[in-house]
């Protein structure tokens, strides 16, 4: 007995021994570890103040900064491998076949495919910060291109994070791709009533809001449906999302509240 539990202090003396010896060089990787993200964040927000003001898509400088961040950080992660003596470990990544292959193989298999999705997206650039697009149902407005997903705002409020693999292979439309939007509503227009002229009248108000757009995108009336001697109509017009001045989803309440007191007092 007295042997057995003479075996075990000595066991149990053998790993306090190489835990205190390993403490030292266990806190000086972590403190590197943590000096290397701190470094990395620092680039990263760096980067992407001066390379928005050099390009004119903010978000593909956003989508570079990120990755630039990322590869500061990876370095100093191989670096703290080396540190532990892990040279041979360190070998084999970067020998393999680089610092990319080892993002793709330090993560997950899909995590790889969105990484690379990223970068095609980044280049590709179906959309900008602040368009608003519809992918898979989802429809919302782009509000980050992160390094595995692409943040999307929806108009109830929600943050959805779409994988960027689902929106490479996926149908995706961009409404506000070129700045320029068409709304559009039905209403009913009373019976017997001077459908000419009404409807004149109907473009001019529609006309008259702050934020529509005239010229070549000017306003459009048709008649959608007669029926039990009732007229619907469509009215069509456009705003320009670009703008701040006038929200496009306030001028279109505008444009809305205005027709409806039209009609009603014809």
């Amino acid at each position: 007995m007295e042997t057995f539990l003479s075996d075990i202090r000595g066991q149990f003396g053998e790993y306090y021994d190489t835990l205190v010896a390993i403490t030292p060089r266990l806190l000086i990787a972590l403190v590197l570890l943590v000096v290397f993200w701190y470094i990395s964040y620092y680039v990263k927000r760096l980067s992407t103040s001066r390379l928005q003001k050099n390009m004119n898509d903010s978000l593909l400088a956003s989508f570079f900064a990120r990755l630039i961040g990322s590869l500061i950080f990876i370095l100093g992660l191989l670096f703290v491998l080396r540190f532990w003596g892990l040279t041979g470990m360190v070998g084999s990544i970067l020998a393999g076949a680089g610092i990319t292959a080892f993002v793709i193989g330090f993560a997950l298999k899909d995590i790889g495919e969105n990484f690379l999705a990223g970068i095609l997206l980044a280049f590709k650039r179906p959309f900008r910060i602040g368009d608003t697009i519809e992918i898979v149902g989802v429809q919302g407005r782009v509000v980050a291109l992160n390094l595995r997903d692409t943040q999307i705002k929806t108009f109830d409020g929600k943050d959805v994070y779409m994988p960027n693999g689902t929106i490479v292979k996926s149908p995706l439309t961009n409404f506000t791709i070129d700045g320029f939007l068409r709304h559009g509503f039905d209403i009913k227009i009373p019976a017997k009533s001077d459908y000419d002229a009404l409807l004149k009248q109907i473009e001019i108000e529609v006309n008259r809001v702050e934020g529509v757009l005239k010229g070549r995108r000017k306003t459009s009336i048709q008649v959608k449906d007669i029926s039990g001697g009732t007229v619907v109509i469509t009215i069509l017009f456009w705003v320009d999302t670009f703008t701040k001045r006038v929200p496009a989803t306030h001028v279109k309440n505008k444009v809305m509240l205005t027709i409806q007191k039209l009609v009603d007092s014809w």
